[in-house]
C-alpha cells in the first residue's frame, strides 16, 4: 500500500517525509515508514527478541502543487499511483517562510486541492465520453452504451461537487471502470502543519475541517518542526520534552496509525525470543488469510490459530498466565482476526 505526500511549496513536506522514512527528501522520493505502534514497542520490551520487525507503509513524495492548475499534471499523475492521498497544509505562521498565496489559509488550500481532484475526474469522464461516442466496432457497441450511461451519471455526480467515493456503483459498474485512475475514489487525509504555540489547539482542525464534513476526509494536526526536534533527542530527553509541551504521544505515532487505518489495515503480532513482528492484514481478515501473509503454506494447510489478546498479555504478564486464565483461544478457519491479536498458527501441507 502506498501513500502520496503532496502539498504546496514551503509547507514542510520534505521534513515530514524525512521524519517518516529516514530518507532525504531532496535525494529520493520513495521511502518506507514504520507504523509507530506502542503495542509493538511493549512486546519488544517484554520478549527482548533477537530481531524486531514493525509494520511498514510506503510513502511517495510528490512534486509541489502549483496555484496554477495547468501546471499540476505531473503531480496529479503521481496521485494516480497511490492508494491514499496525504495532503499537508500549512497552518504555522513564519515571516521568514513565504507562502505562494501570500498568506496562510489552510481551508483555502485544502479547497484548492479538492477542486483539482474533482476537475481531474471530470476531465477524464468528458474525454471518455467523447471516445465512447466514436465507438463503431460491433462487438464493443453494447459495452460502450453501458459505459456511456454510467459515465453520464458520474459526470452529473461530479458536477455537484461530490467525490466518486460517494457514488453508488454496482458490481457491473465497478468492472467497467476498474482500470480507470479516478482521484476522488481515493481516501484523502489532511495533515495540518501547525506551530509550537498551536499544539493541542483542537479548534484548528475543527475550523479548517468544518466545510469538508461530507467529503469524509481524515484529519490530524502535527508540528513537523517539533517532531524534528523530538527525533533528535534520546529517550529520557524525549519524554521530558514531550511532558513540557503537554504531549502524551508524538504526533508521528498518531499519524502513521491514522494512515494505516485510512488504508483499511490493521496489525497482528507474532512473538518470541527470535523475533517480534507486526504483520499487516486487511480489517476483517479471516484466520487462514492472516496466516497466508506469513507464508502461503499456512493458508493452504491451515488447521487452527492459537490467539491471545494484547491487553490480556499486558495485564497478566506472560503467555503462561494468559493460558492459566483461560484466555488463550483456539480459532478456526472462519474466525475473524482482531487488531492487535497475538497469534501462533498450526498448519500442515
Amino acid at each position: 500500500m502506498k501513500l502520496g505526500l503532496v502539498g504546496l511549496p514551503q509547507v514542510g513536506k520534505r521534513t515530514l517525509f524525512s521524519l517518516l522514512t529516514g530518507q532525504d527528501g531532496d535525494k529520493v522520493n520513495i521511502g518506507l515508514a514504520k507504523v509507530r505502534d506502542a503495542r509493538f514497542e511493549k512486546l519488544v520490551e517484554m520478549f527482548q527478541p533477537k530481531k524486531e520487525t514493525p509494520a511498514q507503509m510506503e510513502f511517495m513524495l510528490l512534486p509541489d502543487m502549483d496555484t496554477d492548475a495547468s501546471r499540476n499534471a505531473e503531480t496529479l499523475k503521481g496521485l494516480e499511483q497511490v492508494d491514499v492521498i496525504c495532503y499537508l497544509a500549512r497552518v504555522f505562521e513564519d515571516d521568514t517562510v513565504f507562502h505562494v498565496e501570500g498568506d496562510v489559509n489552510a481551508r483555502r488550500d485544502v479547497q484548492a486541492l479538492w477542486d483539482e481532484l474533482i476537475l481531474s475526474d471530470q476531465i477524464f469522464v468528458e474525454k471518455r465520453l467523447e471516445r465512447l461516442a466514436k465507438e463503431k466496432r460491433p462487438n464493443d457497441v453494447q459495452r460502450a452504451a453501458k459505459e456511456t450511461e454510467l459515465m453520464t451519471r458520474m459526470q452529473t455526480h461530479l458536477e455537484d461537487g461530490r467525490p466518486l467515493s460517494q457514488f453508488d456503483f454496482s458490481d457491473e459498474d465497478q468492472k467497467l471502470i476498474t482500470s480507470y485512475p479516478f482521484l476522488t475514489m481515493k481516501a484523502l487525509m489532511v495533515v495540518l502543519n501547525v506551530g509550537e504555540d498551536q499544539l493541542g489547539d483542537d479548534s484548528l482542525v475543527q475550523e479548517v475541517s468544518k466545510d469538508f464534513v461530507d467529503q469524509g476526509f481524515k484529519w490530524i494536526a502535527i508540528s513537523a518542526q517539533i517532531e524534528d526536534e523530538v527525533s533528535q533527542l534520546d529517550d529520557e530527553e524525549r519524554i521530558s520534552f514531550l511532558e513540557e509541551l503537554g504531549i502524551e504521544q508524538p504526533a508521528l505515532d498518531r499519524l502513521t496509525l491514522l494512515c494505516y487505518e485510512t488504508l483499511g489495515l490493521m496489525s497482528y503480532f507474532t512473538v518470541g525470543e527470535d523475533e517480534v513482528r507486526a504483520w499487516t492484514i486487511r480489517q476483517g481478515a479471516l484466520a487462514p488469510v492472516a496466516g497466508g501473509v506469513i507464508h502461503g503454506d499456512i493458508e493452504r494447510g491451515f488447521i487452527r490459530a492459537e490467539v491471545m489478546q494484547y491487553d490480556d498479555l499486558m495485564e497478566l504478564g506472560s503467555e503462561q498466565k494468559v493460558k492459566a486464565a483461560g484466555k488463550f483461544v483456539q480459532k478456526g478457519r472462519d474466525a475473524v482476526i482482531d487488531d492487535g491479536d497475538i497469534i501462533h498458527f498450526l498448519f500442515k501441507v
